[in-house]
């Protein structure tokens, strides 16, 4: 614990400087010139290193630290050293978590609360986190120690997601980590993800062929900073917040760790919950008393399934077990090198295994890819398709996501799941605690409720450091959770956190003193159909019914009346009014009131520009479009990329191949439509132009392409159909190259650099858009799988 004998004044942040009042002599030889020696800014002695790890989506019946079926030998290796959190609680939804970890309130507050793609102007949802509200890793900079970030975060507005920021809200500068090596938004492709380095994109090592993953890549540069970090300044602690795209879809995954588990679900996930919640009474980590609550409204019986089928819908979950069981294998990397420097012991290891409860958004079947499901395109994967392609899950030939009745088994005991805020499947996250030289106890567990707002308090009350009453010259809002450290000695401490709000989605309840009263507005998997006051609340005594399955409602109506009353004074209080379960309006940035970066129907490029997501670019989608470059063939002839927009798994591109101009158009990976000249372009100057005209009558049609040179049509040809929605959660567009994985089969993922010159590079949108036919609540659910 650190020490209380330190008198440096820090509740005011930057430590102001104080000057010097001595006395100033002429020359410095003087015998009476006397300064004191300059002291480098430390946290008060007995600082321990700080390291929060958060897994994604994984659910609390996932991991066997909590009686799941999946392997995670390091997560039971830290609870061992040290506790496991049973009642401990997120958001139920990605970024609401992050934004509410890493601040110490809740999600509202820091204006989170949803994801970033569907903020409002509301201040609960504009996702801008006020500044009042510093992040941990800025107080904990600023009071000396050194502060790291790897991989997602999905919590920088969409508007500011550009090369041109501001990046206020990034991890760094903004957000406090003094390095940054990660990705920006809900998810990215594990074998070719779109990473930044700081505020600069940078590429992968290499290709998935030559043996690269995020998640290993990940997690070698946060051993080598740490060691870096130890190495140069030893005396100084560390925070580093390690969070992986683990276990979001995709869940990619080298296939020797999925394969380590063939044939372990071939039971289905009916008989996977039973045998997680024997395993659960017998570790402790539920009561002798929980009840198995019964398989939540809507989620088919695994005997429901077809037989033709199922070794699919098993190899779903055998490719999620490796993906989990493999991020796990890379925490005990980090661990170790921390235990090789001998830095363990004194590091305060959080370890929350979820940011929600399982994810329920891959349908009722799973998908290979994403992209099927968001663009409406599911008959283009049915069940012979999905058959057919079950070797590819978790290889980079998918994109692939679980059904959602393994995401329900995933968070057994518990009913419901991700998205969910009313229940405890989508909030409640098995969390472990270890600091060998901070926390005498061994593998025991704690009961005390707690939330992932009380991480931030915690993390000061350790170091001994207070909460800043001003940072940056802005008086602060106090930290809105309670510390646990007075759980840390004793499993019978007193619960410090009594009353806790949830709210996401118009999903809501309320605990206080050992009471929840909950409702539920919507299902993970279909849109709002009904107004706020027509849910249904229901009502449970948790000290006496763990898993919320005995609905006491009826019989406790004055009860129930007194926790909704508390839920209004609590969302009163901490931004969450007006409740917000729009779709349509929310999706629309005009209407929702948050700024776009893009606005118009024409937008030029130039050589070097990459990395340009959906939001930072003219949409093409159901409507015509142009394509104009202005470029440079060199003696010899010019290959490559001009402009790509997308991947393998959807997208387009324009470029040379041999010479040649070509415009090739990507079906979800299923199809390519290819226009093709037959001529290679001479050397010198050309103007060429690209013109797509939609055939309209819908979305998601086709139409014909043209490639003209110079006023000259050299190719035409068809498009068969578009996609309606999105080409990618992650791939972008860029100028001169396709980075991560090719749109086109005409050339690889690396060595498609154009190598004459591009002067620039016109997007123009045509005026026959048929986004107007978009079904509204189907533009909600396009923003939430971006989660």
């Amino acid at each position: 614990m650190a020490s209380a004998k330190d008198e440096v004044q820090r509740s005011t942040l930057p430590i102001p400087d104080l000057a010097y009042t001595g006395t100033v002599t002429y020359d410095a030889t003087d015998p009476d010139t006397h300064y004191p020696p300059i002291k480098r800014l430390l946290p008060p002695e007995g600082a321990p290193n700080v390291l929060v790890v958060l897994i994604d989506d994984t659910g609390f019946g996932a991991s066997s630290a909590f009686g799941g079926p999946v392997h995670t030998p390091n997560f039971e290796r830290v609870a061992a050293q040290g506790l496991k959190y049973t009642r401990f609680h997120t958001t139920a939804l990605c970024s609401p978590t992050r934004a509410a970890l890493l601040s110490g309130r809740n999600h509202h507050t820091v204006g989170m609360g949803g994801i970033t793609e569907i903020a409002t102007s509301a201040p609960g949802y504009n996702s801008l986190r006020p500044n009042n509200c510093a992040p941990l890793a800025e107080t904990l900079r600023l009071n000396g120690y050194n502060t790291a970030q790897f991989g997602k975060c999905h919590e920088v507005p969409v508007w500011e997601s550009s090369a041109v920021g501001p990046f206020d809200h990034w991890p760094t500068p903004g957000g406090g980590f003094e390095y940054f090596y990660g990705f920006i938004g809900g998810e990215t492709n594990q074998w070719y993800p779109a990473i930044y380095e700081g505020t600069t994109p940078v590429e992968p090592w290499g290709t998935p062929e030559q043996g690269y993953h995020f998640m290993a890549d990940m997690t070698e540069k946060a051993i080598v900073w740490t060691k870096q970090q130890k190495s140069l300044a030893p005396d100084k602690p560390f925070f580093t917040y390690f969070a992986p795209g683990a276990t979001h879809a995709p869940h990619h995954v080298p296939p020797e760790w999925s394969d380590k588990y063939t044939g372990r679900f071939d039971q289905g996930w009916d008989a996977i919950r039973d045998e997680t919640y024997a395993r659960q009474k017998e570790l402790g980590v539920i009561p002798e008393n929980a009840t198995l609550t019964v398989r939540s409204d809507g989620i088919p019986a695994w005997d429901e399934m077809s037989d033709e089928l199922k070794p699919v819908l098993a190899r779903q979950m055998e490719v999620y077990a490796g993906y989990l069981e493999y991020a796990d294998h890379h925490v005990g990397l980090l661990l170790d090198a921390l235990e090789e420097i001998g830095e363990l012991d004194n590091t305060l290891v959080y370890v929350i295994i979820g940011d929600n409860g399982a994810s329920a958004e891959g349908t009722m079947t799973g998908t290979t890819n994403e992209a099927f499901t968001i663009n409406h395109m599911t008959e283009m994967e049915d069940d012979a398709y999905k058959i057919a392609h079950k070797d590819d899950l978790g290889t980079p030939k998918s994109y692939n996501h679980y059904a959602i009745g393994w995401a329900h088994a995933m968070d057994t005991p518990y009913q419901w799941t991700k998205q969910v805020a009313s229940h405890w499947g989508g909030t409640r996250n098995g969390t472990i605690v270890s600091w060998p030289n901070g926390i005498a106890a061994r593998g025991e567990i704690r009961n005390q409720f707690a939330h992932v707002i009380d991480v931030a308090p915690t993390v000061l009350a350790a170091a001994g450091i207070p909460e800043p009453s001003t940072v940056n010259g802005v008086t602060q809002r106090p930290y809105e959770g309670t510390p646990m450290n007075s759980t840390f000695a004793s499993a019978d401490a007193d619960e410090a956190h009594t009353t806790q709000y949830f709210e996401m989605l118009g999903n809501r309840a309320i605990f206080h003193k050992g009471w929840t009263a909950v409702a539920l507005h919507k299902k993970p998997w279909l849109a709002s159909d009904r107004g706020l006051d027509d849910d249904v609340w229901e009502l449970y005594n948790v000290e006496e019914d763990w898993t919320q399955s005995h609905d006491l409602a009826a019989q406790e109506p004055a009860k129930l009346a007194e926790l909704q009353r508390l839920f209004l004074i609590q969302a009163a209080r901490f931004n969450v009014l007006p409740m917000d379960i729009r779709s349509a309006e929310r999706f629309n940035a005009e209407l929702a009131g948050r700024p776009e970066l893009v606005r118009g129907t024409s937008q030029t490029f130039y050589p070097g520009m990459k990395r340009l997501s959906e939001n930072s670019v003219v949409n093409v989608k159901n409507k015509s479009f142009t394509v104009t470059a202005s470029i440079t063939v060199p003696e010899g002839g010019a290959s490559g990329v001009i402009i790509a927009q997308g991947g393998s798994y959807g997208g387009w591109s324009v470029y040379l191949t041999e010479g040649k101009p070509a415009f090739a158009y990507n079906i979800m990976g299923i199809k390519t439509d290819f226009t093709r000249s037959g001529s290679a372009l001479a050397a010198g100057d050309h103007e060429l132009v690209v013109h797509f005209a939609y055939a309209g009558g819908g979305l998601g049609k086709g139409g014909n392409v043209t490639i003209s040179d110079g006023g000259t049509v050299v190719a035409a040809g068809t498009v068969e159909r578009t996609l309606p929605f999105f080409f990618s959660m992650d791939e972008t567009v860029d100028i001169g190259e396709d980075l991560a994985s090719p749109v086109s089969s005409d050339y690889g993922a690396t060595g498609n650099a154009f190598t004459g010159r591009i002067k620039q590079v016109q997007l123009d949108a045509g005026d026959d858009s048929h986004d107007h036919l978009i079904d509204p609540e189907h533009r909600m659910q396009i923003a939430m799988t971006r989660q």
